[in-house]
C-alpha cells in the first residue's frame, strides 16, 4: 500500500552480475514498460538472497509511504519541497526530452516543468543516483 492507501503488486528478478547479486522489484503498470515503481538492491554474489529481499521490502515500503504529488484545481503539482523520482525515455524517437515518474507515475516533461513554475526564483539542487542507492 502507498501513503494513498492504492495497493500496488510487484514482481520480482534477481541478476548475478559478476561479483554482485541484483535483486529488482518493478511494477506492471498497464501496457507502459516505463510507468510504475522500480526498486533495485544489490549484494555480493555471495549473498543470502531472502536477507536481500528483505531488505528490498524497507526500502519499498519507505518510498511508498512518501507522496511528492498533490492534485488540486490547476492538476499536479509537487507536494512539498522536495520531489523523488526516476527519468525514463518518453517513447517519442523524434522527441529529444525524457519523462519523469513520481509516486509510481508517468509525468511528462512539459508538465513537470510546468509544476516547477511554482517554485520560480528558488534554488534547486539536482542529484542522480543509481538505482541501487536509496533515494
Amino acid at each position: 500500500m502507498d501513503a494513498s492507501g492504492n495497493e500496488h503488486e510487484f514482481h520480482f528478478r534477481s541478476l548475478l552480475l559478476g561479483e554482485q547479486l541484483s535483486l529488482e522489484a518493478f511494477e506492471l503498470a498497464g501496457d507502459d514498460d516505463s510507468a510504475g515503481y522500480r526498486f533495485q538492491i544489490l549484494g555480493d554474489a555471495e549473498s543470502e538472497p531472502f536477507a536481500l529481499l528483505g531488505k528490498s521490502i524497507q526500502k519499498m515500503q519507505r518510498a511508498l509511504a512518501a507522496k511528492h504529488l498533490r492534485s488540486d484545481a490547476g492538476g499536479l503539482q509537487i507536494a512539498e519541497m522536495m520531489v523523488r523520482g526516476r527519468v525514463e525515455w518518453n517513447g517519442d524517437e523524434t522527441a529529444c526530452q525524457p519523462c519523469v515518474i513520481i509516486d509510481g507515475r508517468r509525468v511528462e516533461w512539459n508538465d513537470f516543468g510546468a509544476m516547477l513554475l511554482a517554485f520560480e526564483g528558488w534554488q534547486f539542487r539536482l542529484e542522480m543516483l543509481d538505482p541501487s542507492d536509496e533515494a
